[in-house]
């Protein structure tokens, strides 16, 4: 893969990521889910793998529903622009989802069956998105208190990287195109 569209796929996402925080944090909800159409639209134009992509896609932005709703319905976030309802993730970190899905089978394919190293990542990397978007942005408040937060966050995005993976390694197209490749 060249390594243009890798930079352009990390760089993309860190677009969405900063419209999403700074756009909720000012009361535009919006501004994170236009950015995400405009990432996703030049990323389907130069993706190699769209089917692949859209698949990832869907599977990250249903995960994120969940995982974010729940977080929210249960007190450990609040979020900033909580549109459409305070109780469940809103459209602005659901754009989030969206642009971090499209990493996964480019820049961050390098977590693909490395099961152990992708849940390290979420655990990681998952509460400090969470904690910089509240810290630096106040885009999200931690309800229950800061080290609850991120204990849930760390064993969500523990959890959800490696699902991620598995999940869409076994979503029937997948398994299809593949025994098509063999």
């Amino acid at each position: 893969m060249p390594k243009g569209f890798l930079i352009a796929n990390v760089l993309g996402f860190q677009a969405v990521w900063f419209a999403s925080v700074i756009g909720a944090a000012n009361g535009l909800p919006w501004a994170g889910p236009l950015a995400a159409m405009v990432y996703a639209a030049a990323h389907f134009a130069w993706t190699p793998d769209r089917r692949g992509d859209l698949r990832m896609l869907a599977i990250a932005v249903s995960m994120g529903v969940v995982a974010d709703s729940l977080l929210a319905a249960t007190g450990v976030l609040a979020f900033a622009s909580p549109w459409p309802w305070a109780s469940a993730a809103p459209v602005w970190i659901l754009a989030m989802w969206a642009g971090f899905a499209l990493t996964l089978n480019h820049s961050m394919a390098f977590l693909r069956g490395r099961w152990l190293m992708a849940a390290a990542f979420g655990a990681l990397g998952g509460p400090l998105a969470y904690w910089g978007a509240a810290r630096g942005f106040d885009a999200v408040e931690f309800g229950l208190g800061l080290p609850i937060a991120l204990a849930a966050l760390a064993v969500v995005w523990g959890v959800a990287m490696p699902a991620l993976y598995a999940l869409h390694r076994s979503a029937p197209a997948a398994a299809a195109s593949e025994g098509a490749a063999a």
